[in-house]
């Protein structure tokens, strides 16, 4: 391989990473807070923002909070 092989290599790797990346943090939920504080500072920059405990302290008793969840076995 020559050198400019090489680069595109790398760059595919790293687009792949990147990729992962963002996807388990999309699906493991740790993206919402990252949502949550940009559109909390979007919407009114003065107002406090909540901490990650208290987001996910307030997001977990919403859930177990909604009727219309239904059963819940854990």
């Amino acid at each position: 391989m020559n050198r400019l092989d090489m680069t595109a290599v790398k760059r595919r790797a790293v687009g792949w990473v990147r990729w992962v990346r963002w996807y388990v943090r999309e699906v493991s939920g740790e993206a919402t807070y990252d949502k949550y504080v940009a559109h909390a500072r979007a919407c009114d920059p003065v107002t406090r923002v909540m901490t990650r405990r208290e987001f996910e302290r307030s997001r977990t008793d919403a859930r177990e909070a909604d009727p219309r969840d239904g059963f819940r076995c854990c």
